[in-house]
């Protein structure tokens, strides 16, 4: 969620650019299944390749989806179980 979140707030950008605690090739994994479930697209830019957020045609297919998805909770305080 935080990638689709970056990229929907900052636009298109390279792996390099993302911050994770994670081995470089888990967020490798991420992209790729980011990739082939059609959530983002990766083109090449000189010796670079972007990642960039379908919005357009996520939302062609599924209006306000995506704005729901990456809606955050009003309130982030737990709720106590009884």
């Amino acid at each position: 969620m935080s990638i689709v979140r970056q990229l929907d707030e900052d636009g298109p950008a390279t792996c390099g650019v993302f911050e994770v605690d994670r081995p470089k090739s888990s967020l490798s994994h991420h992209f790729r299944v980011l990739r082939e479930s059609g959530i983002v697209a990766t083109m090449r830019q000189g010796t670079a390749l972007l990642n960039t957020l379908r919005r357009n045609d996520l939302d062609a297919r599924f209006p306000n989806l995506l704005d729901a998805v990456l809606e955050r909770p009003a309130s982030t305080a737990k709720k106590k179980v009884r």
